[in-house]
């Protein structure tokens, strides 16, 4: 809104301990932003919107704050919190240009317990710390830390005299779930206003909610360290910080900062076509103005390129940040030995092509040839979708639980031939698919011994979590024996003592064979499938041949289930088209980048994120037939090309082998 004043809220706060230069780009439209910009997507994925509506039922008679005007809301909590005894739900706080939103506020004469909830699990079986040995507090708890920490320096100085208990709720890993459908009782609807809310379906009894898989941490003593200034990145006083990110992002100021390797996941980038459409890259300003770069310096390849490099802040801290800058004391060379490439001899070989402009793909022929040998036909290629939603589907399993909704299979037989064998996909709402998709998978493999590959741990860490399952169920299906039986068959586990156990038809994982036989300098600093995908095919005359024509799911040509007379070779000024361009969009709404930022932190987790966050929305919302209906032939063809690729990449080597 046009005048609105700049607070610093609890996001921009956590915002700027991520980078304070990110204060000056958020919210301006100028500027591109590839984190996904829907909160919506994303509480909705994480099961955020139902942990905080479900964190709210604990609190009966708590009152919801449901203003969205800033001053509007601060005069409402004002006037509530005058009572003796009293729970809030986003009440509003402000201490000069500081304000926030808590999510649970409970008010008990002079005490206020400060509730933060997230969507994050926490086992409270177990003991657990906030603190590392050295007295600091691990990375992975900082941001939730921080946050909780920040809400606690508004409230004590906006309600002086009072005594605050801050406190995380979070999803209780060790909890069993009380019944069954609680996760359908949770709902999203889209208010009046377009705000998304959750709507409770039915009632939520008290057979619901207790007993509760929801746990308050209290963090006070976490809280009172980073106040005191005990930690590190507050050592100057939180209060001064504070104050300082406060002033520059009212004033609109840019703090300037060091660029680092967080500098890699920076969101505020620019992909070319953004750049030709007036788009501005705030990743490249600050570099441009840090380091003093032209334009022609900033292109040249950097430090952050580096797959898995790990000194990226010392060499940027020394003023090396092109990647030809890089040394022998910062990655030591192996010697050679073995046939497939280590991390380091990997590292050297981006470094060495793509300094020298070297764009010819790398292929460890004799290792590849190698591991082919123990290959048996017909090949499956197979891919999961899966989800971890935060509130159990059924009495008496676990937050966090998985769940597989679907898969895709291709073979290869022997003599070259693909088809779209098979596929599995469930998408109605509140229904536990494991058993029935792995009866499903081991019909579309246990017709015979041909060698299965997979792309990344994902499927193998799954079937172990739906073994889990089935052995943990009191009461577990009849074939639960050769379901347990199959899948030990087909992938590798640690037994009692730590030691790997392969079965005896142990999936091949193609990333493996990446990152030890295979590199092409399209791919850059990624061996995501994402990228492998289309640097092979950049570089294939024989796939470009056979996939620029429509034969895909055309009579007589490759088999599909999901696709007719299919191109998926196009070419634009030049270059193949990214295959997963093509596809129809599963969120008409959100562009691909951004959804591809939420998801990518790890290559090794692929592009699964948008097909969770579809069966999520198909889950938890409100839609009708065609739309589910819609949603679901979309995450049919996503599926699918994921083990096309597969089949692709591996057509790609047998023509650079020949």
């Amino acid at each position: 809104m046009a005048g609105s004043p700049r607070y610093l809220t609890k996001s921009r706060f956590s915002l700027a301990m991520e980078c304070p230069a990110k204060l000056f780009y958020t919210g301006k439209t100028e500027y591109a932003n590839r984190k996904l910009e829907d909160p919506f997507l994303e509480a909705l994925a994480e099961g955020g919107f139902q942990v905080g509506e479900l964190a709210r039922r604990y609190f009966p008679g708590g009152i919801l704050i449901d203003e969205i005007r800033h001053k509007e809301a601060e005069e409402m909590t004002a006037e509530l919190v005058k009572r003796d005894s009293v729970t809030l739900f986003e009440p509003a706080f402000r201490f000069g240009n500081l304000f926030i939103r808590a999510d649970i506020l409970a008010k008990e004469g002079n005490s206020l317990h400060l509730i933060e909830v997230k969507a994050k699990s926490w086992d409270s079986s177990e003991p657990d710390s906030f603190f590392t040995k050295k007295g600091n507090i691990p990375s992975g708890w900082k941001s939730y830390i921080y946050d909780v920490a920040f809400q606690a320096y508004v409230l004590g100085n906006a309600m002086p005299g009072f005594e605050i208990e801050p406190f995380l709720m979070m999803v209780d890993k060790s909890a069993l779930c009380p019944t069954d459908g609680l996760n359908q009782k949770l709902r999203i609807r889209l208010g009046h206003d377009d705000r998304k809310r959750i709507e409770i379906y039915g009632d939520l009894t008290p057979d619901d909610l207790s007993p509760c898989i929801l746990v308050q941490v209290p963090v006070g003593d976490c809280v009172d360290a980073v106040l005191s200034g005990s930690v590190d990145d507050f050592s100057d006083g939180f209060g001064t910080v504070v104050s300082n990110l406060s002033s520059q992002y009212r004033m609109d100021f840019k703090i300037v900062t060091q660029p680092g390797g967080r500098c890699r996941s920076c969101e505020f980038r620019c992909t070319p076509e953004e750049k030709a459409a007036g788009k501005k890259s705030g990743f490249e300003e600050c570099w441009k103005d840090t380091l003093r770069l032209t334009d022609e310096e900033f292109g040249v390849p950097s430090v952050l390129d580096v797959w898995q490099f790990r000194k990226k802040d010392a060499c940027l801290g020394e003023g090396r940040w092109r990647m030809a800058e890089i040394t022998e004391e910062d990655i030591p060379k192996d010697p050679e030995a073995g046939s497939g490439l280590s991390m380091k001899q990997r590292q050297w070989l981006q470094i060495e092509k793509m300094v020298a402009g070297d764009n010819i793909p790398f292929l460890n022929k004799e290792g590849l040839k190698a591991e082919m040998k123990s290959w048996k036909f017909p090949l499956h290629f197979i891919d999961f979708e899966t989800a971890m939603p935060a509130i159990p589907f059924n009495r008496g399993r676990h937050p966090y639980e998985g769940i597989a909704f679907q898969f895709s299979h291709h073979v290869v037989e022997k003599d070259g031939s693909v088809r779209h064998q098979g596929q599995f996909i469930e998408t109605e709402p509140g229904i536990f698919p494991n058993y029935r998709f792995l009866r499903a998978l081991k019909g579309e493999l246990a017709n015979d011994d041909g060698t299965i590959f997979r792309y990344a741990a994902h499927e193998n860490t799954f079937l172990g979590h739906i073994s889990k399952q089935l052995e943990e169920d009191p009461s577990p299906p009849d074939d639960a024996p050769e379901l347990l039986g199959f899948i030990r068959e087909i992938t590798e586990w640690k037994d009692e003592n730590g030691n790997m156990v392969e079965g005896s038809r142990n999936m091949v994982d193609m990333l493996r064979l990446v990152k030890s036989y295979y590199y092409d300098p399209a791919m850059g600093g990624s061996n995501s499938i994402k990228y492998v995908l289309p640097a092979i095919l950049n570089s294939s005359s024989f796939l470009q041949q056979k996939y620029g024509q429509p034969i895909y799911g055309a009579k007589g040509g490759i088999p599909s289930l999901n696709f007719r007379d299919w191109i998926w070779v196009r070419f634009d000024k030049g270059r193949v088209l990214d295959p997963y361009s093509l596809l129809p969009r599963i969120f008409e709404d959100v562009p691909s980048e951004e959804i591809e930022k939420f998801v990518t932190g790890d290559e090794e987790i692929r592009e699964g994120g948008a097909a969770m966050m579809a069966w999520a929305k198909v889950q938890f919302s409100d839609m009708s037939a065609l739309e589910r209906k819609k949603i679901s032939e979309a995450l049919l063809k996503y599926c699918e090309l994921d083990t096309l690729a597969m089949v692709m990449i591996w057509e790609g080597w047998i023509e650079m082998l020949a």
